[in-house]
């Protein structure tokens, strides 16, 4: 049997993350990248729990062998079937405990090298949260503009371009509205989040800058770190403006188009829309937006948002940040982003 450490396991593209810890854990968070083969299911993790706290250890690791044995061909055949000749296994369960050397000495016992990782997924955690601070680079270039001038689209083409963008709202898993997560799901939480931002930083090792968007701190449900949000306030800022038309369009085309004619959608809009309506506290506004609700006369309710909400907390953000702003026209998201490059190919 072979332990490594978490560096070798991410600096190398020859190994494949196993992650042995029931379904409910690996959601919670694992490794980007590893497949889940579970040594117990949710149940029968919180099964074994009970048994540890009522009965003690031996009992819990007596029902836990009887549990296991049944399914040790299936779990040792899906991991052999996952190796090929470019990349080995590596075993993880919460901290390189008795799970992960379990299945690594059956898998050995059965013929095949077992590797595990040394310290498991907290030891992963514990090594990106060291390491982030250090791949960051130390100058930040930051697209500012009100919601919907194309400043997402423009990263996406920057770093198709192979620019060292850093796509938070990607990361996240969330567009940082209050309506950031319609059509796309929950935002990954802070673990999944912090193990994303570590990938896309060592991908981007060694660049002289990191092109980001100008969220603030909380995305969803996640938060950027400290030293971020810093190189951030004291960065390169380009200015995105467009016309307010190619605006609404924008933003009707990402979150109304493809779901208007979904139920769930028109609820979860009215559900949001309450929170709003508690801080604009404008009666006359208020009776505007639950009428284009009413209506769905959505295009309307984009134009009351950016006009009373939105575009105002936009413009008092933009006071956080330090240094003059480079405009740019970014009706065409693609011409945008072609003005920013060659600017920042004279830095």
């Amino acid at each position: 049997m072979k332990d490594i450490k978490v560096d070798e396991l991410v600096q190398s593209k020859g190994y494949i993350p196993v992650d042995v810890r029931s379904p409910i854990e690996y959601a919670e968070a694992a490794i980007p990248g590893s497949v889940n083969i579970p040594l117990f299911t949710n149940e029968e993790r919180q099964e074994i729990g009970i048994i540890y706290k009522n009965e003690g250890n031996q009992t819990a690791r007596w029902r836990a062998m009887e549990i296991v044995t049944p399914k040790l061909p299936s779990i040792l055949s899906e991991i052999k079937n996952l190796e090929t000749a470019d990349a080995k296994t590596v075993i993880y369960c919460w901290r390189g405990g008795s799970r992960s050397k379990s299945v690594a000495t059956f898998f050995e016992l059965a013929g095949h090298l077992a590797i595990r990782l040394d310290g498991g997924y907290r030891a992963y955690r514990n090594y990106i949260l060291e390491q982030i601070p250090k791949l960051l680079p130390s100058k930040a270039i930051i697209l500012h503009g009100l919601t919907g001038t194309g400043k997402t689209n423009t990263l996406k083409w920057l770093q198709d371009k192979g620019y060292p963008v850093v796509n938070l709202e990607e990361i996240a898993n969330h567009r940082g509205s209050l309506f950031g997560s319609i059509g796309i799901g929950e935002g990954f939480n802070q673990k999944t989040f912090d193990a994303l931002l570590f990938q896309r930083l060592l991908e981007i090792k060694g660049a002289d800058y990191f092109i980001v968007e100008a969220e603030s701190k909380r995305i969803g449900r996640a938060s950027q770190p400290q030293l971020m949000l810093e190189r951030k306030a004291s960065g390169f800022h380009f200015l995105i403006q467009c016309s307010y038309e190619n605006r609404i369009e924008r933003i009707f085309s990402e979150y109304v188009l493809p779901h208007k004619r979904e139920d769930w959608f028109h609820t979860e809009i009215r559900e949001k829309l309450n929170r709003i309506e508690k801080r604009i506290k404008k009666p006359d506004i208020i009776q505007s937006i639950k009428q284009a609700v009413s209506d769905r006369s959505y295009k309307d309710l984009i134009s009351i948002l950016l006009t009373h909400y939105y575009d105002p907390k936009y413009l008092y953000t933009l006071k956080d940040y330090s240094g003059d702003f480079i405009c740019i026209n970014g009706d065409d998201s693609e011409q945008a982003a072609s003005e920013i490059v060659s600017v920042l190919d004279k830095i």
